[in-house]
């Protein structure tokens, strides 16, 4: 695959040029030769006899990003000054902050909004630990928790290097639904002190969103924390991809007009968004699966199965096939990959029925070209921005953490997931669905709410009240 420009990798370069004359026009030509897009030209200071502009333009990446600038030093008359890369700019000083909700303008405000006032306060939660939910940030507040094991697909960078993924999140957290989150990165990978950090914690939290842990030490995170805390714990690598994927499923069948309980489902990856995509595909009805890692297709009879492997075994592959994935995808309904780059070519999906279903989701290269793949399958999905139908968790894990908060859940359950898939689903009607729009768009005014209202209601919650009316509210 060939990298696109991208604006993840855009640049402004601040340069001079004569005033007059073609070198803009040469500028720009410069930029489209060498493979760039200029997105941008803003003049930020003339005289009579040079001009100075800022070029915007996006890269492929970093070394093309280089090249586009030499591309711009070499037309004549062009005087490079400084060189900005935005996506690092957005970041300098971090993506959030914090901000009081009510001014501090007199002693007035200051006596209530901290001592001595701020004491009754603390007295009434001491004698009613529930009302810490009403009268402090609790209520809407969620931990963002790594410890760097699994970021993106960089790997194991540790919990500095984590910390911008985490803050963007949290801005996501806001911006799609509203929630003050935090990100917490943690400097230990030992699944203990991750569970007794977290636990020591959880007091001013009403959720726990565990981020890029790797498995299989986040299904025992998971696990201990959802038994031992009495807040929703959701590790959105395994639960948000699950979710999104199940929706994109629901809507891609309806595109071919096959049944989920009917197709057949080859999944490559067995790690922690593989497995729970596996689970969730099985609540959901689907009857014939079979995944494959990279020691082939995972059976029971194969040497040196971990327990999560065992469960797998125990619990797809009716047929007990002991090939390899390609093998495995001959007459395959459904493949989905959370797994590695380049692992099949289009040859390999021309032997899956008719009318197939391709989800190959390895970020930033996906297990198959997707142009290749479109050339034989009816629906293809991959997790990148530049292709059709994106496979991506922010379509689901704030509106699933707005439901949870607004419902006061204690937990998550399989059947709030599945709502929540339902749900995002249903936001694709049916006259706008085809083999290229089987998910919504991350910014459709809809899809936030909808997902939020699917998980509030499956937990049981009622509609909230507006915030600074709230129906729980302690009288006076």
């Amino acid at each position: 695959m060939t990298a696109l420009p991208s604006v993840s990798y855009s640049i402004t370069v601040r340069l001079e040029v004569p005033a007059g004359g073609s070198t803009v026009s040469k500028l720009t030509t410069a930029v489209e030769q060498a493979g760039g897009l200029v997105t941008a030209l803003d003049v930020t200071a003339s005289g009579h006899e040079r001009l100075r502009i800022d070029v915007t333009c996006a890269a492929a990446d970093t070394e093309h990003a280089g090249r586009l600038v030499e591309a711009m030093r070499a037309v004549p008359g062009v005087e490079i000054g400084r060189v900005s890369d935005r996506t690092f700019l957005m970041h300098l000083g971090g993506k959030i902050s914090m901000e009081a909700k009510h001014p501090i303008r007199n002693r007035d405000d200051l006596s209530m909004i901290y001592t001595p006032g701020v004491a009754r306060v603390c007295l009434a939660i001491a004698a009613n630990p529930d009302d810490a939910r009403r009268l402090t940030i609790k209520r809407n507040s969620v931990a963002v928790v790594t410890d760097g094991s699994a970021v993106l697909g960089l790997g194991n960078i540790g919990p500095k290097a984590a910390l911008p993924v985490m803050e963007g999140k949290a801005a996501l957290f806001k911006r799609f639904a509203g929630i003050d989150a935090w990100p917490l990165c943690l400097d230990t990978q030992d699944p203990d002190e991750i569970v007794s950090i977290v636990k020591a914690i959880a007091p001013g939290f009403a959720g726990i969103n565990l981020e890029d842990i790797s498995a299989p030490r986040c299904f025992e995170i998971e696990a201990r924390l959802r038994e031992e805390l009495d807040i929703p714990v959701f590790h959105d690598d395994q639960h948000g991809t699950a979710v999104v994927v199940l929706a994109a499923l629901y809507n891609a069948l309806r595109v071919v007009g096959k049944d989920i309980s009917n197709v057949r489902v080859v999944l490559s990856g067995a790690g922690a968004a593989g497995t729970a995509i596996l689970k969730l595909l099985l609540a959901a009805g689907v009857k014939d699966t079979c995944v494959a890692d990279i020691g082939g297709v995972i059976h029971p009879d194969r040497d040196g199965l971990s327990p999560e492997l065992r469960w797998i075994a125990e619990n797809t592959n009716a047929a007990k096939y002991s090939g390899d994935l390609k093998g495995a995808l001959s007459g395959a309904d459904v493949f989905i990959g959370v797994s590695a780059p380049n692992i099949l070519d289009g040859a390999d999906i021309a032997t899956m029925n008719e009318d197939a279903i391709v989800f190959a989701l390895a970020n930033p290269t996906p297990e198959v070209d997707p142009t290749e793949a479109g050339e034989h399958a009816a629906v293809v999905a991959t997790g990148r921005s530049d292709y059709p139908n994106q496979i991506n968790n922010v379509l689901v894990f704030p509106g699933v953490f707005r439901g949870l908060l607004d419902a006061q859940s204690s937990k998550v359950s399989v059947d709030m997931e599945l709502a929540a898939a339902r749900a995002l689903a249903g936001v694709v009607t049916d006259e706008e669905l085809n083999a290229t729009y089987i998910v919504p768009s991350v910014f459709h005014p809809e899809v936030h709410t909808r997902v939020a209202h699917a998980v509030r209601d499956a937990a049981g919650g009622k509609a909230p009240a507006h915030e600074n009316f709230p129906d729980d509210a302690p009288a006076l």
